[in-house]
């Protein structure tokens, strides 16, 4: 291996044997580095762009500065057809799929219907013309109940044979009774039952001639001039309280849990006219059971109209009859039973 005049072996040896086992002689470091432009082909040409239009490319001699700013159009951008997705567009909500339901969702311009909601129903007092309907059918109903229920009274009153047989056959007061007492059961705790055509109004028929056979035997034991008393002072009592009902801002079907406490109290009263035989307990019961069935005629006329608190639906017309039925027999019964003991 040769050496420089400084002692250092110079790589590249031209021993045969050395440049076989380790290939050509390689540069060492006291060689200086071989210039690429003396290579054979001559220079390399300068580089070019890079596939960037506007920008010029970088060549020899040429120091990279900053590139040009395109002028790049300034909002609103301008909007393009933009293709659409599989879905199919609901009415009225672009860019939105059509609910499956449909029923409009949360994303259109106004939120959603109520009636739309299936969780809610329809009351269908907002319609003037469906609770005007609905007044006119409960009221018609109503006046054929009062009508057949007063004949009965009438003909036990004024017909002297038919007073005869209802005290010869007290029997035929506890049958109707129980009849009474099944149809009102039915009417009033099977809402399905009483909303079926034409089974509610056969219910309400076996019930308004089985109480008005009840009302009936009750009048025949009293004088007619007592009956006709009580029929009159009914019949101004349930005209003014439901006039006042009409016109009043009161809210009275907020006070129904305080009448049901009340009827409570009046059923244990009646248990103590049992078993004491008093003329002024008697006139006392009768006039506190008068009071309050006025006051649950009240509510019945109210939860008729509804314009407050609580409402009934149109379709329950025939509880709604029946309800102001029995408050007027009851305001009945009890005035009757006042102007009786009163001129004992």
């Amino acid at each position: 291996m040769s050496q420089d005049k400084s002692g250092y072996p110079i790589m590249g040896d031209a021993n045969p044997l050395h440049n076989n086992m380790y290939g050509p002689p390689q540069p060492g470091f006291g060689m200086p580095p071989p210039n690429y432009n003396q290579a054979p082909g001559g220079q390399y040409p300068p580089p070019g762009g890079y596939g960037q239009p506007g920008f010029p490319p970088v060549g020899q001699g040429f120091a990279p500065g900053p590139y040009p700013q395109m002028p790049y159009p300034q909002m609103p951008y301008p909007q393009g057809p933009y293709a659409q997705g599989p879905y199919q567009q609901g009415p009225g909500q672009p860019g939105f799929p059509e609910d499956p339901t449909g029923s409009p969702g949360y994303h259109g311009d106004v939120p959603p219907s109520y009636y739309d909601n299936d969780e809610f129903t329809n009351s269908g007092f907002e319609d003037k013309s469906i609770r005007q309907a609905f007044i006119r059918k409960v009221f018609l109903v109503l006046t054929v109940q009062l009508s057949i229920t007063f004949s009965f009274v009438a003909v036990f009153t004024f017909v002297d044979d038919a007073k005869i047989f209802v005290r010869r056959n007290p029997w035929t007061y506890y049958v109707s009774y129980a009849v009474f007492f099944v149809a009102l059961i039915l009417l009033s705790c099977c809402g399905d039952f009483r909303r079926k055509h034409p089974w509610n109004l056969v219910a309400l028929s076996i019930l308004t001639l089985s109480l008005s056979y009840m009302v009936g035997m009750i009048a025949s034991f009293y004088d007619t001039e007592t009956v006709i008393i009580a029929v009159g002072i009914t019949a101004v009592v349930c005209f003014t309280v439901v006039l006042f009902s009409l016109q009043s801002k009161y809210d009275f079907t907020s006070c129904r849990g305080v009448l049901f406490v009340c009827l409570i109290v009046l059923l244990l009263f009646s248990i103590l006219c049992i078993f004491i035989r008093h003329k002024i307990l008697h006139i006392v019961y009768a006039s506190l059971g008068a009071l309050l069935f006025t006051c649950f005629l009240a509510v019945d006329t109210q939860l008729l109209l509804g314009n407050k608190k609580l409402a009934l639906s149109p379709e329950e017309y025939i509880f709604a009859a029946l309800n102001l039925y029995t408050d007027i027999i009851n305001i009945f019964l009890y005035i009757l039973a006042i102007v009786g003991r009163s001129r004992e």
